[in-house]
């Protein structure tokens, strides 16, 4: 598809407001090989409160990062910290039964605590403020799963509220109400931990791109794209998908979704709290402080990566929701954010596969990492210290539960072939002259299928739109200016290099000659 935001400009900021109101730290890419104790690949919300909490234990911790620490999925969130994750605990006791669903409750509950203690402990000036978190439904199907969803609360002793109305001008059909949730600045949090961690001889690499982990050594040894070697005792793939899949075929089991945030300044005055539409498609609301005004975030209209109609119809639908409730008197932010669901909607949380006990992974918070991440990190230095740890089992790898796993694992898989020959069978009718500045499309090069962007000067971009990872072809996202995989979930720039894995090479280059 081809840009169609209003005369091919970008109508707000795309950078995250977290990342332009935080005073963000840089590091070095790494230069020469290294040893330590555990080397932790991500510097996102996972991989630094994890390296925070083992330096705390005098562990000798590098952290890997492929662009910028607290960037990625961290920086771009809604940072609610909640265990009210959408419609999950009535599902949960179907699938796993009440005490792993009480579980999952507990270890989330556990992580808002937390971070609580953190930012007291270490006197965090972050915007932490107490909200009650509301999913309501506006139609009767929605009605009937949030009471149910009620009901389910109720067995695991959730404190919660049932009502038929909330502090919003819109027409519901009832509420379910967690109590003493929280939300806070994500970045200002985490750069104080990444103080904490350089202060404790913490490493810390940017630009360092992790791909491989030889496991022919004596000892775990990370391999980045330049070469350089990180040999360590304890490997951890924080990586959002798992830059190593150690036999434990996670792209068979993990979907990527995205998801869009409009910023914005209200003529109406937002009346505190989160909140979450259980229909579909969803929306969520929060606020977080600005200037000494109030920045609401709308969020919401997800999809499946690279299976979406066009970007800016997401961020017009969420600009018409904002204008309807609380009327929009300026938008100053807008992003997208990508994360990953499991088949059972539980994160993948311990060692990568059973063969291999000192090779951990992180990943599929379901967008509702803030909670899920720290649940995480906690497990993780459990793991590391060889700690016993209530939620170990609950976010096992390598679990399965039949139902819902296999009917997800087939339905995503088939998805998956479905979009491998949709593209090869793809004809594109468009050719390089057809593309305006500042657009991007699948054009015919020399008879075969190729990604063109031209930048605002004109300047040609060309692209093969075959994904480096397993062969689908990939799709123009034109919000983010990016060439997204629809089968798992990759995003390449304008020049094909990878913005998200799973794939590891870029995209190669088409030569018009």
């Amino acid at each position: 598809m081809t840009n169609e935001f209003p005369q091919g400009k970008m109508p707000f900021d795309v950078e995250p407001f977290w990342r332009e109101s935080a005073t963000l730290p840089s590091f070095a890419p790494l230069k020469i090989d290294t040893e330590v104790d555990v080397a932790i690949v991500g510097g996102g919300i996972t991989g630094i409160t994890t390296a925070y909490l083992l330096t705390k234990q005098g562990f000798k911790v590098a952290v890997i990062e492929a662009s910028q620490v607290l960037n990625g999925t961290t920086g771009h969130t809604t940072a609610k910290i909640t265990a009210q994750h959408g419609l999950i605990y009535d599902e949960l006791i179907q699938h796993m039964g009440a005490e792993k669903a009480k579980q999952y409750y507990e270890a989330n509950a556990d992580a808002l605590q937390f971070v609580r203690q953190t930012i007291e402990e270490l006197k965090i000036d972050c915007d932490l403020t107490e909200e009650d978190a509301y999913m309501y439904a506006v139609s009767d199907e929605y009605e009937r799963k949030i009471t149910k969803e009620y009901h389910a609360y109720q067995k695991l002793g959730i404190p919660s509220e049932f009502k038929k109305d909330i502090p919003l001008p819109i027409d519901i059909k009832g509420v379910l109400i967690m109590k003493n949730q929280g939300q806070f600045h994500p970045l200002k949090y985490l750069t104080a931990l990444v103080n904490e961690i350089t202060k404790a001889g913490g490493e810390i690499y940017e630009q360092t791109t992790a791909i491989n982990i030889d496991e022919t050594t004596p000892k775990p040894m990370i391999i980045s794209r330049e070469g350089r070697r990180v040999t360590c005792k304890y490997a951890i793939s924080c990586s959002h998908f798992p830059f190593f899949d150690g036999k434990g075929f996670y792209f068979t089991k993990l979907h990527a979704e995205r998801s869009y945030v409009l910023g914005v300044l209200t003529k109406q005055d937002f009346p505190g709290g989160m909140y979450y539409s259980a229909d579909s498609p969803a929306r969520s609301l929060r606020y977080t402080p600005m200037d000494g005004k109030k920045l609401v975030l709308i969020s919401g209209d997800g999809h499946k990566t690279g299976q979406g109609t066009s970007t800016y119809k997401h961020y017009k639908a969420l600009e018409e929701f904002g204008e309807a409730v609380l009327g929009i008197e300026e938008i100053k932010y807008r992003w997208s954010a990508q994360d990953l669901y499991t088949l059972d909607k539980v994160p993948y949380v311990g060692a990568i596969t059973s063969k291999k006990p000192n090779i951990f992974v992180a990943t599929g918070y379901r967008k509702w990492g803030m909670s899920n991440s720290t649940a995480a990190a906690k497990l993780l230095t459990d793991l590391v210290l060889e700690r016993e740890n209530p939620y170990k089992e609950l976010y096992d790898p390598s679990r399965f539960y039949a139902d819902p796993s296999i009917k997800k694992f087939l339905m995503q898989n088939l998805d998956v072939a479905g979009h491998l020959i949709e593209g090869k069978i793809d004809i594109a009718d468009k050719r390089i002259e057809d593309i305006g500045n500042d657009e991007g499309s699948v054009v015919v090069v020399n008879g075969k299928r190729a990604g063109c962007y031209k930048d605002a000067e004109g300047n040609l971009n060309l692209v093969d739109t075959t994904c480096t990872h397993m062969g689908c072809e990939v799709e123009w996202n034109s919000g983010d200016r990016t060439w997204d995989c629809p089968c798992h979930g990759s995003r390449f720039s304008v020049q094909g290099d990878v913005v998200e894995g799973p794939a590891k090479k870029p995209l190669k280059k088409v030569d018009l000659g």
